[in-house]
């Protein structure tokens, strides 16, 4: 996604940074509708899995499907989509990607079994990946004026970061009131809204780029990943087994098939020279773990609060409230704060806060932990913030302009490959646990409670749903702490 894009046909009024038209204002308030619901639509099913669970019935690796096939497709396609839309049109992407998620919206909502709502999951996905990186090109054509247009694209990537921090509360709201479908329902006004207002306030955007979009590439990658993360979630829920197994050998190698064929493509997919840099790489890893850890734990903390403490959806969503206002301001305030003491000490603070607030869940048992959990979201809140919100500008800013296209690509697409890594890796983790320690009357705890099991199975169901918990967290504790120490040898002091 080539950030710089704009029409060369923009008017000279865009270059007046007092008189920015009208137009430029309402296009941005148009745009950001669809990255509020794409990034959202990572996040809201987290405290509903337990009611869709209940609805539907999915097996174990059903449900971490339908977590994660949405943030799987749109991180598959993000690269691909941004290069497709410079050439054919980015606004045309917009309106065709609205369409597509739209769909994917209602079909999922009538979903009458766990397969259909995946499908339906990976459809919102397809029509997701189009719309945030033509979104943010759209906007360097409303906004010409480098200033207002880093403001605007500021604005864009806390509404983004708002999205992931609410999903969860507005799935939690709806489902006090509504039936499970309406937290894909709630799309569809704002997919009616941006379809009738775009095409009137924003104006196309090509960018002349080279080479032409590599099909082998879009293939590995995304084959490779299902692959890989198909072994993951098969072993978790039904143990090791040769099926599991080839397909671990077969997702890693078209993984690394894909790598190796990206240094050697003249105009590749994904730049990998780009990771030579030691800041990139900070802030590409920063980005991919910290949406590892903060989707696992929302995840994993809405089925403890329900299933194991036995909140209602409405109370688990309050709950999660204070966190989701501490991220959402620290994304606000983020860059005021990098001004002030350095994207050095901004992104340690970030890994500092991330491992501290995840910590917190480990006090967290069987009869009590809502103020442990209420006390983490607040504290992990602020490093996570300071990610979403410092992360892209951090990579773009560590690159030479001409490659800053590429590297904003792929900052974005670290976070979603984050946000789907986290369910399948860790909350993998915790169905693993609960297999080896559970009862042996179903594969989840959603799924114990649900058959009728005595009190005896139930309690010691819960107690091992709490230790996969755990466990999953002391990892993800130990992914940010090693991250900030990585980042503190490598990110240079101020002045070096």
């Amino acid at each position: 996604m080539d950030t710089q894009a704009h029409s060369p046909a923009a008017s000279s009024s865009f270059d007046d940074v007092d008189h920015v038209p009208r137009r430029a204002w309402l296009g941005l308030l148009v745009v950001l509708g669809p990255v509020l619901l794409v990034s959202m639509d990572g996040s809201v099913l987290f405290l509903a899995m337990p009611t869709i669970t209940r609805s539907l019935g999915p097996s174990a690796d059903q449900a971490l499907w339908i977590l994660d096939i949405y943030g799987f497709a749109v991180s598959s396609l993000l690269i691909t989509f941004g290069s497709l839309g410079d050439r054919y049109g980015r606004l045309r992407f917009l309106i065709g990607g609205a369409l597509v998620f739209g769909a994917g919206s209602t079909l999922a909502a009538l979903s009458a079994s766990p397969g259909w709502l995946i499908v339906s999951r990976a459809m919102m996905g397809l029509g997701g990946s189009t719309l945030l990186p033509s979104g943010l090109a759209v906007l360097s054509e409303l906004f010409a004026s480098p200033r207002l247009r880093s403001r605007a694209i500021g604005i864009f990537a806390a509404t983004f970061a708002a999205g992931f921090a609410i999903g969860p509360v507005i799935g939690g709201l709806l489902l006090s009131r509504f039936f499970w479908g309406s937290v894909f329902l709630i799309n569809l006004p704002v997919v009616a809204i941006f379809l009738l207002t775009a095409p009137f306030v924003l104006r196309e955007v090509r960018a002349t780029r080279p080479g032409t979009v590599d099909l082998p590439s879009i293939g590995l990658s995304a084959s490779g990943m299902f692959l890989a993360v198909y072994a993951v979630k098969r072993a978790a829920a039904y143990g090791p087994s040769p099926l599991v197994a080839v397909s671990a050998a077969a997702g890693a190698g078209l993984l690394t098939w894909f790598l190796m064929r990206q240094r050697r493509l003249e105009h590749p997919l994904v730049d990998v020279d780009l990771f030579k840099g030691r800041v990139f790489t900070i802030a590409i890893l920063t980005g991919v773990i910290s949406l590892v850890v903060w989707s696992a734990a929302a995840y994993l903390s809405g089925v403890y609060l329900q299933s194991v403490l036995g909140l209602s959806v409405l109370a688990a969503a309050l709950l999660a409230l204070p966190g989701a206002v501490v991220l959402t301001a620290t994304c606000v305030l983020t860059p005021a704060l990098a001004d002030r003491i350095g994207q050095r000490r901004a992104l340690l603070t970030c890994h500092i806060a991330m491992a501290a607030g995840l910590a917190l869940l480990l006090a967290t048992r069987v009869t009590e932990g809502v103020g442990w959990f209420m006390t983490s979201t607040v504290v992990a809140g602020l490093g996570y913030g300071i990610s979403f919100s410092l992360v892209a500008d951090t990579a773009v800013g560590a690159v030479p302009t001409e490659r800053a296209g590429a590297a904003g690509a792929i900052a974005e697409t670290s976070n979603e490959v984050g946000n789907a890594l986290g369910i399948a890796l860790l909350g993998s983790t915790a169905t693993f646990v609960f297999r080896l320690r559970g009862p042996g009357v179903a594969p989840t705890l959603g799924e114990t409670l649900d058959v009728g099991a005595t009190s005896s199975a139930i309690n010691q169901a819960k107690e091992a749903f709490v230790d996969g918990f755990h466990l999953a967290v002391a990892l993800a504790v130990l992914l940010c702490a090693g991250l900030g120490t990585l980042a503190f040898r490598w990110l240079p002091h101020p002045g070096e």
